[in-house]
């Protein structure tokens, strides 16, 4: 005789019992309205993915955006909240190369989500993250490191994909193949790969609660985005393939609440809900754009 948990209506997702009340996704500060005699609340808060990078550099790639921070705990009631937007993707099309910028912060009470780090440019080092965000997926230089979990788990060490931290840490690059993101409860962004001919594949981005985006390649040969690292709830998205200079571009992270876009051409595709943007490459690349964040309250 075998039994499931899955099946049995004692248990369920949903904290202590308590019932998903409202969601608020509109990014930026709005008022909040909570029923007269509720004094807690449990909120559940997500920062905004990072940007993935971009580069004007010919035959090369960019790294991709980390996944923003989560946390979650009972707080004081609030009749306000920020949600923080996602970072924006670099642009590349007016020919300079551009970083990712860094998520915004989430907040509801005193529960606090930080934003994931904005993915390099090709020719930069990785960069840091905020509250449990996911680090910066690396180009020349190592990936950036994650941050400290709200938690209290350690920050996941740059380029090192093995590290498991509530904020994986962006990876470092590889001639052939780039290195994944590392894996976490916010995943860190992929990196690109240095070599400009032959085969030629982008690390994805590393997988988790919420996902880092893929970074990107170009070569004459064939060029393979990273996937969008796969969130625990939705996917991400595929990075874009083909033979020539014009794929390669990264998928977004799989998000809190939503999937991950997939990449087209050498663009980047955007993160899901808190999930990190991908990398985007040279021919006037658009990097994606992190996900937004989101909160959520039960009571």
């Amino acid at each position: 005789m075998s039994a499931s948990i899955y099946s049995n209506s004692s248990f369920t997702d949903s904290p202590y019992g308590l019932k998903l009340q409202q969601t608020i996704s509109a990014t930026g500060t709005s008022s909040v309205t909570i029923p007269t005699g509720i004094n807690r609340v449990y909120a559940v808060v997500i920062g905004g993915g990072g940007g993935g990078g971009s580069t004007a550099t010919a035959l090369n790639g960019a790294g991709a955006g980390g996944a923003g921070g989560y946390s979650a705990g009972w707080t004081y009631v609030s009749t306000t909240c920020t949600v923080g937007a996602g970072g924006a993707g670099g642009n590349s099309s007016s020919g300079t190369s551009q970083s990712g910028t860094a998520g915004n912060s989430s907040v509801y009470g005193m529960v606090i989500a930080g934003g994931g780090a904005g993915g390099i440019s090709y020719g930069g080092g990785g960069g840091g993250a905020t509250v449990g965000g996911g680090g910066s997926g690396g180009v020349s230089g190592a990936g950036g490191s994650s941050a400290i979990s709200y938690t209290g788990a350690p920050a996941a060490a740059s380029g090192n994909p093995a590290t498991i931290g509530y904020g994986g840490g962006g990876s470092t690059t590889a001639a052939a193949t780039g290195t994944a993101g590392g894996a976490g409860v916010s995943g860190g962004g992929g990196s690109t790969a240095t070599n400009t001919t032959g085969t030629v594949v982008a690390g994805a981005g590393g997988r988790g609660l919420i996902g880092g985006g893929g970074g990107s390649v170009v070569t004459t040969g064939s060029s393979t985005g990273g996937a969008g690292g796969t969130g625990d709830f939705y996917a991400g998205g595929t990075g874009s393939s083909g033979t020539g200079t014009s794929f390669g571009g990264g998928g977004g992270g799989g998000g809190y609440t939503g999937a991950g876009a997939n990449a087209s051409g050498v663009n980047g595709g955007n993160g899901g809900s808190g999930g990190g943007g991908g990398g985007a490459g040279c021919n006037n690349g658009i990097a994606g754009s992190g996900g937004n964040g989101v909160v959520l309250l039960y009571y």
